[in-house]
């Protein structure tokens, strides 16, 4: 009787999952035992017994349910691969019990396993030997401010969550510390799990990669450890360049690259630099990883950084005055961790004392992160970057045009020269295209009276002059 629901149960899985997914994860699976209306089922190791828990065992426990109400929990356990004694029949039920709508036990479902990694879950802990790591929810495409730095990847990545073939295999993501590759790299596997749950889908760092190889070797297992890697749909290995110098590892990755792409199925691989760049990777290993498309994602701009800390401001649910997050976007340069960070700080010290978030605040509250080297401030700083806040030409500065949207912001530069630096009226004259010392003394005068007389104006200034001060 069992037996007959457990066949008919493989039958609509099998149509369900298709072929591929069938014989990778649920043709091994045999019946284990019953208990009155809960069923065992075992699986030969311990990683595809979490996999399968963690994909598919609620929905066994649904298909098992229709052909027999009186079924309640389906547990996937490791065991041997040959069935226990012929179990007793489970007495049918008119009609589904309360209980039969409950989940399965914990070790065998995952709450979400859309943003759950393949990993090994136990209590809701993962297990020190788990294969994948944990997808962070809050990296999605939703969540992904995209600018002119990272259109294009942002545009490849879709492109490989959409489909279920591309055109370019592998997908390589390359750019600098905090810019995004993670970020999109977790996106690309929440979307392929919510847009087709059948396919599997394995992200991972190359340092894991590489320590779950040495460890098959030395537990003489490295045959599991092929099943494993390569029988996913898509394989997403993160900081490849971590493996440089590591000929083995490198060995047993190239292997693997090699049988996935024959296989037809996605490879996305991020590093620091691009595979051409990337020093103590085997020169075969190089080129396959460069013979699909290679995406890069470029330094953040100021408007870009500007767009992350609305976004990231939206989505805390608090209210940022806008001198302050174009401050943070001007002096946070170097990567979108530090800046979020920076972001994350100051809200918390908000909400922590009950200050309200002002630019006095923010330089205090990251004072250390701000710190610039111990410099002098130059002229040529203070043009540079008052050129940039208003947007016109740096070469403005020097030019004869007196224009008011020149105008206006050259005074202020001469204005902050004059409050910043040490030098005199007419070397400040000479660095603003040979004007004259009283004509520095008017624009002093003039920020002064504008900045008593236009609120704004004062901010403008003093954001200026904060960050070029740091």
């Amino acid at each position: 009787m069992v037996k007959t629901e457990w066949d008919k149960v493989k039958v609509r899985l099998r149509d369900e999952v298709g072929d591929a997914a069938y014989r990778s994860w649920l043709r091994p699976i045999t019946f284990h035992g019953v208990n009155g209306g809960d069923i065992k089922l075992a699986l030969p190791t311990r990683f595809m017994r979490d996999w399968v828990a963690t994909h598919y065992a609620e929905r066994i426990r649904t298909l098992w349910g229709a052909e027999n109400p009186g079924v309640r929990t389906v547990e996937i356990v490791v065991g041997a691969t040959r069935a226990t004694a012929a179990p007793a029949p489970i007495p049918a039920q008119s009609a589904p019990s309360p209980v039969a709508t409950q989940p399965a036990p914990v070790k065998a479902v995952a709450a979400k396993p859309a943003v759950c990694a393949p990993a090994a879950v136990v209590n809701g802990s993962a297990e020190a030997d788990e294969l994948g790591a944990q997808l962070d929810p809050r990296f999605t495409f939703k969540n992904f401010v995209v600018g002119k730095p990272n259109e294009f990847a942002y545009a490849a990545a879709n492109r490989v969550a959409d489909a279920d073939t591309v055109s370019f295999n592998p997908l390589f993501l390359y750019g600098g510390v905090g810019l995004g590759k993670t970020h999109l790299m977790h996106a690309i596997a929440h979307h392929i799990r919510e847009r087709n749950p059948g396919r599997t889908v394995l992200y991972l760092s190359a340092e894991k990669f590489m320590y779950r190889f040495i460890r098959a070797l030395r537990h003489q297992d490295t045959m599991s450890f092929k099943e494993q890697f390569r029988s996913v749909d898509v394989l997403m290995i993160d900081d490849v360049q971590f493996i440089a110098g590591k000929d083995a590892t490198q060995e047993e990755f190239f292997h693997t690259f090699n049988a996935l792409v024959d296989q037809g199925r996605q490879i996305v691989i991020s590093a620091d630099k691009s595979p051409s760049d990337l020093e103590g990777i085997e020169e075969r290993l190089r080129s396959r990883m460069a013979c699909g498309l290679v995406a890069d994602i470029h330094a953040t701009t100021y408007e870009l950084r500007l767009g992350i800390l609305q976004s990231k401001a939206e989505q805390m649910g608090v209210i940022v005055p806008q001198k302050v997050m174009e401050f943070l976007a001007h002096k946070i340069t170097s990567n979108v961790r530090e800046l979020e960070g920076g972001l994350n700080r100051v809200v918390a010290h908000s909400q922590l004392v009950g200050r309200a978030i002002t630019l006095e605040s923010t330089q205090e509250v990251l004072q250390d992160l701000l710190r610039s080297s111990d410099r002098r401030i130059t002229i040529e700083e203070i043009q540079k970057k008052v050129a940039e806040h208003f947007t016109i030409k740096l070469s403005e500065m020097s030019s004869a045009r007196r224009s008011r949207q020149v105008a206006r912001p050259r005074q202020i530069a001469m204005y902050l020269a004059k409050q910043l630096t040490s030098r005199s009226l007419p070397e400040i004259g000479r660095k603003f295209g040979g004007r004259d010392h009283t004509t520095v003394m008017h624009a002093v005068k003039k920020v002064e009276e504008l900045k008593d007389s236009d609120q704004n104006f004062a901010e403008d200034v003093e954001l200026l002059r904060r960050m070029l001060q740091g």
